[in-house]
């Protein structure tokens, strides 16, 4: 079956992304074989590209590494009217940005693999707000020790000393809202006149 040129330049570049996105995230062929049931030797083949990717290869390995098929294939934008954010990887994580203008609150969604479970706590200006969407999240937050579950959230400032991450039983999901000069979040019931220039 014969493809045009752009398909065919997108099917030879998926071989070195999963590749790529394996050895980011510290994993194996081994350990991915056994996550995804895709044998090592197809696994080596996909990603040298002496194995061409089909859906049914693909599909587990994007479900193993938690990330959109589109990401793994890289296909070309077709006319879709949605804004498609770049994620970043950030120390082993995940980082979606979601605002995607300059101001004083910050928003991201984060994915954190279940490898970062140990605590190194730290502090800086700030203040955050974070919600877990799915997983199990740990906090520690001066002296406490925390874990949250899908659903829940919590607030502090970041001049505590805090860290958060898995617990170790699988990656968490969490949006992330961030004052750098400690700004809340506050929720309104209606909206509020407008300051006059000045103010």
């Amino acid at each position: 079956m014969e493809h045009s040129p752009a398909i065919a330049q997108v099917l030879t570049e998926v071989g070195p992304r999963l590749k790529r996105l394996r050895t980011e995230n510290g994993v194996t062929l081994t350990a991915l074989s056994e996550t995804t049931g895709i044998s090592k030797s197809t696994l080596s083949r996909l990603e040298s590209g002496q194995r061409r990717p089909s859906l049914e290869l693909l599909l587990p390995i994007a479900q193993a590494h938690q990330v959109p098929l589109d990401e793994l294939v890289g296909a070309p934008e077709v006319g879709d009217p949605r804004v498609r954010l770049k994620p970043k990887r950030v120390n082993g994580s995940t980082v979606l940005p979601l605002t995607r203008q300059p101001g004083p609150l910050q928003t991201f969604k984060m994915i954190l693999p279940a490898t970062r479970s140990t605590p190194e706590p730290c502090t800086h200006e700030g203040y955050e707000w974070l919600y877990v969407l799915s997983g199990r999240l740990r906090l520690v937050l001066a002296d406490r020790d925390l874990v949250l579950g899908a659903g829940e959230a919590a607030e502090f400032e970041t001049r505590l000393p805090h860290w958060f991450g898995s617990t170790g039983d699988g990656p968490v999901e969490v949006l992330s809202l961030f004052g750098r000069q400690g700004e809340r979040m506050h929720v309104r019931a209606k909206p509020r006149p407008r300051d006059k220039p000045g103010h």
